[in-house]
């Protein structure tokens, strides 16, 4: 059972951290802009994160569900050996 946890996590990160780093690259980008104009608009920040989020997901959705599908193949053909 450790093991498959452990696994779960391993995918979790796989899945979450393309998607995070984008975000984070971009909203630090936008905070510099910010802070060099001096332009304060929390809407500005959220705009560009949600594209770029999205636009990950777009761009890597097939390579995330590979590894989501390969997980769950796994999980299930060791599914009686767990039992």
């Amino acid at each position: 059972m450790l093991q498959i946890a452990q696994q779960a996590v391993w995918v979790t990160l796989k899945l979450v951290v393309p998607i995070l780093g984008a975000a984070l690259v971009v909203g630090l980008a936008v905070s510099i802009l910010q802070a060099l104009t001096q332009i304060n608009d929390q809407t500005l920040s959220f705009f560009p994160k949600l594209l770029a989020t999205v636009l990950t997901v777009v761009l890597l959705g097939s390579w995330m569900l590979t590894i989501l599908v390969d997980y769950a193949r796994a999980l299930w053909t060791s599914l009686p050996s767990l039992i």
